[in-house]
């Protein structure tokens, strides 16, 4: 028996656990609170596409196969059945001969997902034979997905189910009615795993985390089933979707499935419901909706406040079916595909967002608001904790925008403990993101990094308060690319007031990016107006006219019309098939309009205006308080004589060996002696830190003018193979 049990509804990812629940269980552990979690999504995926669950979908009969892509499919079935273990296996990671039968085109059966196949070569060029396996092997889930959503159930979804539910959904009428249909083939899986589960586990508490609107009907369906068969169980609902979309909840029939919702970080209020069901007089909660005597009340009467991030314990990832996930490659999307494939610990280096002021952003609600970084040491201690836990060091920092001061302390930390790990974040586009700052971020193990460009216009990013200008937009991405970490930004269109000749400007500056090779990745999506956000409380100010409903249950997403009534969404096609193309490193030398049915203006931008935003001048001021360190390993070195005209004096030769190359330089024996000396001082080992102008006044101490010394050509060598200024 556990006390609590933590449940993810279907569906989320398909290549590595949500983390929330783990988040959960890690900060419960510190008080001893017994627990166990589950993922649903990936138990139910996995019992569909095995042989019995394709079986059990091949035989029912919810409706017939009518498009010719589904007649195919079933006529094929047997293919399907006695391939699908092999294939998921293979997607777990345990059976990478595969491959090669896979990438032969005479092993797995083929549906219309697979008319995009000759396009494989333009798509992905000469990738791997694993990675063109797991491409091809995807679509082939996808086709059997098609199938089960026009033959079985039109909800299904890999990383959502019932989405369109739980979106907007100002009224709970239509999810309370679905609710009362007859249970889906989907659902008999889920529930029959939920059954087993909670009659194994015996909990007195179920939590489920529902992420997104994706996961909202599974989260309510479950909910309804144990209340029905296990009516002495609490259930109790948090996660991001209630902690956006129903704070203004009214509708007390939700209660006829959920006990209590709670809102914002989940810690104090779990363990407060917890403490409730162990004290039944205690009553005492933390933003907590509940019905209390047939009306909606939200309880938020405790005086203990929130935990800080230094006390929430490490992740625990145990319970999970960890070597369970598939991984898949859908698109060529290289950023897509790290969120798809492989394996990924996740961690937080701050609660919050320290920028906290772009328009569009829901910066009043306390999971951006308050901003609460994690000491770079207790964050690695958590890496450390989770590669013994799971055997993974592959991370991914889920952080709204991680700060740039806190990703240097936890790269030096990371190679300061020589730890070997793989990591990727999201970031703001800031010019603390130095040349040298980002060398130092690779050399850690960070891989990529994705980022809000927006819209790309100076007027338009200071109108969202972004706080970046393109120009210097164009220098960061230089500067992550120029260290070989790949760059993915994210991409908007029909902010309120924007005009038909920004969104073709902001088109043309990103061809630009991609044909000077600064973006790799990329995603445009269209302007959405939150609830929360500045533009979404103060509509007026931004110029759009909200056409808002009466709220009893969610409320985030909100329609309005915009005060130019342009008509943003025609853009959509051209905006993503311009993309796909420019980020396969073709068709740069289109006319903009080719990508539009309709007439466009010409851009404004001169074609080469990310060019010049790139030429950079030499910097000749360092700060006096920058870091001074060395990432490079230790130098060989020799003295000789040289001579001229009569006179002789003594030389150095270091010579630097690092992975690729070695590199010499030449410098008078004293200076050398003192390089040696300080390298050893200020490297990344070392627990000595120094400062640009503790560096200047050691060399000044015995030798002559640092200046000329630090920019000399020898510096300038050093500069190039690890010597950073940060």
């Amino acid at each position: 028996m556990q006390n609590i049990l933590l449940i993810t509804p279907p569906f989320t990812q398909l290549n590595t656990p949500y983390p929330a629940t783990a988040y959960i269980k890690g900060f419960l552990n510190t008080k001893n609170i017994e627990t166990f979690q589950m993922d649903l999504g990936i138990e139910v995926i996995l019992k569909i596409f095995s042989k019995e669950g394709l079986i059990a979908i091949f035989n029912t009969n919810n409706q017939q196969p009518l498009t010719n892509n589904s007649k195919r499919i079933y006529a094929l079935k047997n293919d399907y059945i006695n391939t699908i273990d092999n294939v998921i296996s293979f997607l777990q990671g345990k059976n990478p001969t595969l491959a090669r039968q896979i990438c032969s085109g005479n092993f797995l059966p083929e549906a219309s997902r697979f008319d995009q196949v000759d396009d494989l070569e333009y798509a992905f060029g000469s990738m791997g034979m694993q990675d063109k396996a797991k491409h091809l092997a995807t679509l082939y889930l996808e086709d059997l997905s098609d199938f089960i959503v026009e033959c079985v159930d039109e909800n299904f979804g890999f990383s959502r189910y019932a989405e369109r539910l739980g979106r907007s959904a100002n009224s709970f009428d239509e999810l309370y009615n679905e609710l009362q249909n007859t249970i889906t083939f989907i659902d008999k899986i889920t529930l029959k795993i939920l059954n087993e589960r909670v009659e194994e586990i015996q909990p007195k508490l179920i939590c489920f985390s529902v992420p997104f609107p994706g996961n909202l009907y599974s989260a309510f369906r479950c909910a309804q089933f144990l209340k029905a068969n296990f009516p002495e169980i609490k259930v109790a609902m948090g996660g991001g979707f209630p902690n956006t979309e129903l704070r203004d909840l009214k509708d007390k029939r939700v209660f006829e499935f959920f006990d209590f919702i709670t809102l914002d970080d989940g810690e104090l209020p779990i363990e407060l419901l917890n403490s409730n069901i162990e004290i039944p007089n205690s009553k005492e909660f933390k933003r907590t909706f509940l019905l209390e005597n047939n009306e909606v009340v939200y309880k938020n009467n405790s005086t203990k406040l929130d935990y800080k991030q230094s006390e929430v314990g490490t992740p625990d990832y145990s319970d999970l079916l960890l070597d369970k996930y598939i991984s898949v490659i859908e698109i060529a999307n290289p950023m897509h595909s790290l969120w798809s494939d492989g394996r990924w610990n996740k961690l937080t280096m701050a609660h919050g967002c320290y920028w906290g002021k772009c328009t569009f952003c829901d910066i009043s609600l306390d999971y951006i608001k308050i901003y609460e970084p994690i000491a770079a040491k207790t964050l690695v201690d958590r890496m450390e904790e989770l590669i013994a836990q799971t055997g993974e060091n592959g991370f991914h920092f889920v952080d709204e925008a991680a700060p740039p001061a806190l990703m240097r302390e936890v790269a030096l930390e990371i190679l300061k403990r020589n730890l070997k790990v793989t990591w990727w974040t999201n970031i703001r586009f800031e010019k603390s993101f130095t040349l040298d700052l980002c060398i130092l971020l690779a050399a850690s193990g960070c891989i990529a990094v994705s980022g809000g460009l927006e819209v790309a216009s100076d007027r338009l990013l200071e109108l969202i308060k972004k706080g970046v200008t393109v120009e210097q937009v164009a220098q960061v991405t230089r500067n992550f690319t120029e260290s070989g970490i790949m760059v993915h930004a994210y991409l908007m269109y029909g902010y309120p007031t924007q005009t038909v000749q920004e969104t073709v400007d902001s088109l043309e500056m990103v061809r630009q990016l991609f044909e000077i090779g600064v973006l790799q990745s990329g995603f445009w999506h269209q302007f959405a107006m939150t609830a929360h956000s500045p533009v979404g409380m103060y509509p007026e100010e931004s110029g759009v006219i909200p056409q808002q409903n009466e709220v009893t249950f969610a409320n985030n997403d909100i329609a309005f019309k915009d005060k130019t009534g342009i008509n943003h969404e025609k853009f959509s096609f051209g905006l993503k098939k311009s993309l796909f193309n420019y980020m396969h490193g073709i068709c740069f030398d289109y006319p903009l309009q080719d990508w539009f049915d309709f007439k466009i203006p010409n851009t404004k931008i001169l074609p080469d205006f990310i060019y010049n935003a790139l030429q950079d001048s030499t910097d000749f001021n360092t700060k006096p308080s920058a870091k001074i360190v060395w990432i490079g390993g230790k130098p060989t070195y020799e003295t000789f004589t040289k001579s001229k005209k009569g006179n002789s004096w003594e030389m150095m030769q270091l010579t630097f060996h690092d992975k690729k190359n070695v590199t010499e330089i030449i410098v008078e024996k004293e200076k050398g002696a003192w390089l040696i000396e300080t390298l050893e001082k200020i490297s990344i080992t070392s627990n000595n830190k120094m400062t640009f102008t503790q560096l200047k006044s050691d060399y000044e101490a015995n030798l002559d003018d640092f200046e000329l010394f630090w920019y000399s050509k020898s510096i300038n060598s050093l500069r190039e193979i690890g010597l950073l200024v940060l």
